[in-house]
């Protein structure tokens, strides 16, 4: 009877009963409502392969897909005051400051790297839209002045992903300042003659939409992005009227000359690189290296012969 009760039934259930299947290995799209392998949807940078709805993507998800073989260097940026105004709402700002941090794994709401991208030289400074709503610190100025500092100094293109709520509340009037300050950082990179690409991805509003988001050489978005200063709410209330459908949204913006191009993420890299050694005035990239021919053999001359 123990060799049945201890031996027999468990080994029989074991076989028979439901696996626990992990959470996480299958997302719903935000659109359709499709289910999604999380390898696919990975493999697809998070675009969905049914509906092509744009899914949000870490900051160093994006560097690794821009940038050749995933590989990349991050530039330093340097440590603002910490908490200068002392600001507490429901929470301490260094506690919000933390749990982000714990939250992202980053310093910050912003990203920079250097590297190859289609073999071609750039800078690029990623906002992180989960670390507070990627929203506009100090910390994010001084990201955005070391990147214009960095592609000054190695002579290349700098590339902005803008995702932002605006600016930081609990840094008050010093969140407000980074507008003039990277503005100045703009204009850095327009002086030494070196491009200035943005990329507004979903949702950018805000004072980044009122500075350093709208000031690039080429303005590309991602599909159907929502970029805007104010609310669309709040623009109804003030001026009395319903706003147009699709308001706000990448695709009107471009069929209002606000935008240059909208592209979706799969062919961005692609776009990026064209764009890049346009304006640099190199020549097309190259797609991929054909190995050298090999050397014939004596005997193989022999038999041509």
């Amino acid at each position: 009877m123990n060799w049945i009760t201890n031996y027999v039934r468990p080994t029989i259930n074991s076989l028979f009963s439901r696996r626990e299947v992990p959470e996480n290995l299958w997302q719903k799209c935000d659109e359709c409502g499709t289910m999604l392998f999380h390898r696919e949807l990975s493999d697809n940078l998070n675009v969905c392969t049914n509906c092509d709805h744009h899914m949000a993507i870490g900051a160093r998800d994006r560097l690794t897909a821009l940038f050749d073989l995933g590989m990349f260097k991050e530039v330093d940026v340097p440590e603002p005051v910490a908490d200068p105004l002392h600001f507490k709402d429901q929470k301490k700002y260094t506690d919000r400051i933390k749990d982000a941090r714990k939250k992202t794994g980053e310093r910050d709401a912003m990203l920079v790297a250097e590297g190859d991208i289609g073999r071609t030289k750039a800078v690029v400074a990623v906002q992180d839209f989960s670390f507070m709503g990627g929203s506009m610190s100090m910390y994010v100025g001084n990201a955005i002045i070391a990147a214009a500092e960095r592609a000054i100094e190695l002579k290349c293109p700098l590339i902005l992903f803008s995702a932002a709520g605006g600016a930081r509340m609990q840094e008050g009037i010093l969140g407000l300042m980074q507008m003039p300050r990277t503005t100045i950082a703009v204009q850095m990179l327009k002086e030494a003659g070196l491009p200035y690409i943005v990329v507004l991805t979903h949702p950018t509003t805000g004072g980044v939409t009122a500075s350093y988001a709208m000031l690039g050489d080429v303005q590309i978005a991602e599909p159907n992005a929502l970029i805007g200063f104010a609310g669309a709410r709040v623009i109804e209330q003030t001026i009395g009227e319903k706003l147009p459908e699709g308001f706000q949204r990448a695709e009107y913006l471009l069929d209002h000359g606000m935008l240059d191009r909208v592209t979706k993420r799969t062919e961005l890299k692609d776009e990026l690189i064209t764009i890049m050694r346009l304006l640099m005035k190199q020549p097309p990239a190259i797609k991929g290296d054909l190995p050298a021919p090999e050397a014939e053999t004596p005997e193989a001359e022999e038999a041509k012969a």
